[in-house]
């Protein structure tokens, strides 16, 4: 459970400071505040950039813009080498709102045969995700209206 712990924060942290990438750059200058930034791919440029970013330290095992879905591959730090997750965001919205993301976290540890386990995930884990990609959205939005 102690390793649980380390990964959930070095998970938070990644999280939360999320690498930048001007992908989606670009003015959203006609005044519509929070209306849909949707771009060639079908959905809102901001949450899909966000995403991108928030996850970038996980390797992504699905890209698909015209579903609207990212998944991340498995990831497990150097401190947790037994335990790993796996992100997936569902984009339900055009629209730069905290309704627009789902997303899912599964969470597996290895047993002494070496087998997976899925494990329960705190609520607050997918929680924090969702707020993370919120916020990277927010800011990439700011950014393109300077």
């Amino acid at each position: 459970m102690q390793n649980f712990a380390r990964t959930m924060m070095a998970l938070t942290v990644a999280l939360t400071l999320g690498a930048c990438s001007g992908l989606f750059g670009g003015g959203d200058d006609d005044g519509r505040g929070l209306a849909p930034r949707t771009t060639a791919i079908g959905v809102n440029g901001y949450l899909w950039q966000a995403t991108l970013d928030t996850l970038s330290f996980m390797p992504f095992d699905q890209i698909e813009p015209s579903g609207g879905v990212i998944v991340t591959d498995w990831h497990s730090t150097a401190t947790a080498p037994n335990e790993r997750v796996k992100v997936t965001v569902q984009f339900l919205s055009e629209d730069l709102r905290s309704d627009a993301v789902r997303v899912s976290v599964v969470r597996q540890e290895r047993e002494e045969g070496g087998a997976w386990l899925s494990v329960p995930v705190q609520a607050s884990t997918t929680l924090q995700v969702e707020e993370a990609i919120l916020a990277r959205a927010r800011q990439l939005r700011v950014e393109a209206r300077r």
